[in-house]
């Protein structure tokens, strides 16, 4: 079994991304099992820009519209499809209302990872879940702080860094993403590859233990 921390390895995700929720718990669950340390990197999606946006008030209805008929069928495949798995996982995945700003939410994932790495992955699923069940705003500091504080993370100047040095930093990684190759997540890099989706997991795994035998085929995980 491979140990210690594999340099490099990057995982790109947004607290926002249903795809990202679905691959959060295989993914930190192969962290534990080869007893590595990946690299978590936020990455804020800008989805207006390629899938419009739209919101609906709480009974479902739709209040703002700004999709074409083939981006609302896009935006509904995936969220059938993303469903399905968290289904598989015995997770709730509920369609978010609006488009959210989740910088804040990421920003607090580099603020865990700064203060107590060890503390990452039981974050990340404090911060995922009730995102998803629809019972957090995160675009709320104060909602964002109390998640932090559950999972025992200092939050002391936590607003401070997230509005200054935490934020600049978040920025500066949103303006190199593109540049690099990433249009999504969660994403997946060491060496010069990246990989998109979880179902890359087999091949990743095969790659961080050594590359013993055939390289495993493409295929999904719960």
């Amino acid at each position: 079994m491979a140990t210690g921390k594999m340099e490099g390895l990057i995982v790109y995700i947004d607290v926002k991304s249903p795809y990202a929720f679905i691959a959060l718990e295989p993914t930190l669950s192969l962290e534990r099992e080869l007893g590595l340390q990946f690299d978590w990197i936020p990455l804020t999606l800008d989805i207006p820009s390629y899938l419009g946006s739209a919101k609906k008030n709480d009974a479902g209805q739709i209040v703002e519209n700004n999709r074409t008929k083939s981006q609302w069928s896009g935006v509904k495949y995936a969220y059938k499809d993303a469903r399905r798995y968290a289904a598989l996982q015995d997770k709730t995945l509920l369609g978010t209302q609006k488009i959210w700003d989740s910088s804040l939410a990421n920003i607090s994932i580099s603020w865990v990872t700064k203060k107590d790495r060890t503390k990452l992955p039981t974050y990340l699923m404090n911060l995922f879940t009730p995102f998803w069940k629809r019972e957090l705003d995160i675009e709320d500091v104060n909602k964002v702080s109390e998640i932090l504080t559950s999972t025992n993370v200092d939050i002391t100047n936590f607003e401070v860094f997230a509005r200054g040095s935490g934020k600049q930093e978040h920025d500066l990684l949103q303006a190199s993403f593109h540049k690099q190759g990433i249009f999504g997540v969660p994403t997946y890099k060491f060496d010069d590859e990246f990989l998109f989706g979880r179902e890359h997991l087999p091949y990743i795994k095969w790659r961080l233990t050594g590359q013993k035998g055939a390289p495993p085929d493409i295929a999904y995980q719960i």
